[in-house]
């Protein structure tokens, strides 16, 4: 299984997971064009993408959802929450292949078996994925909310995981941020901090997990260099470590069988 971070961040998020022949997107928070360029540069063809799972509705996730849609031709799968509150906040235009499932369903694309997990993140029906090929499992799992119950499990069970690390709390309690906003954030709708993030990976199988990406960083209320230290220091320096770019792709990732 391969991996690649096309951006992620709340200017956009993006990501790329190949394995077995099949190829996916998940979410659709850039341009078509920006994603096929960052793509080429793998070696990579937007149109052999399969499908785009939407994690949820909000802009940095589904913005560009309908224009991919329409000029790759590829079928978009989401909750039915989702699309209809996209279609409340955003130009989603004419989707002629919509795959509707239930968070928490299973579904197949592929070779490709995807999880859906129900996540109490802000949106209007939020899920992670875990995605299998074979005995491999990917965990994409950003705009989590808290550290639900069951997440740990999850993580347990993963041999690599995208996983947001969102913002420091000092940088988020010491910004620019309104209150409300910060409230937001760090409450239990919003989004995992350093610590969470790094407190999760913990419960990780140390023999198995081969990588984390640590994704969606705040570009006002976090670090690259902060987010990794962070992590280090709760984990030591065994697991490798990723931060998946705002502006540039990252990647690939490579995951071997267990």
């Amino acid at each position: 299984m391969i991996a690649i971070s096309l951006q992620s961040g709340s200017n956009g998020n993006c990501f790329y997971v190949e394995a077995d022949g099949t190829a996916i997107l998940v979410d659709a928070g850039i341009p078509g064009i920006q994603a096929q360029c960052r793509l080429a540069k793998h070696g990579r063809d937007l149109r052999d993408v399969a499908a785009v799972l939407l994690s949820h509705d909000h802009i940095d996730h589904a913005r560009h959802t309908g224009a991919l849609h329409r000029k790759f031709r590829f079928p978009v799968y989401c909750t039915a929450a989702t699309m209809a509150r996209m279609r409340e906040k955003m130009a989603v235009g004419t989707i002629a292949d919509l795959r509707v499932f239930t968070a928490g369903q299973r579904v197949t694309i592929g070779n490709l078996n995807v999880e859906t997990i129900p996540t109490p993140h802000d949106g209007a029906d939020g899920v992670a994925f875990v995605i299998r090929a074979g005995e491999v499992r990917l965990g994409v799992l950003t705009d989590l909310g808290h550290l639900f119950e069951g997440l740990a499990t999850t993580v347990a069970s993963l041999d690599g995981v995208i996983l947001e690390s969102n913002y420091d709390p000092d940088m988020l309690a010491n910004g620019p941020y309104p209150p409300w906003l910060q409230e937001r954030i760090r409450g239990p709708r919003g989004h995992l901090s350093n610590e969470e993030s790094a407190t999760l990976l913990r419960a990780a199988d140390p023999t198995r997990l081969q990588w984390a990406c640590l994704a969606h960083l705040s570009e006002n209320n976090n670090l690259p260099d902060l987010a990794r230290a962070t992590h280090r220091s709760l984990l030591g320096q065994g697991l490798r470590l990723a931060i998946a770019s705002r502006h540039e792709p990252c990647g690939p990732f490579a995951l071997v069988s267990p």
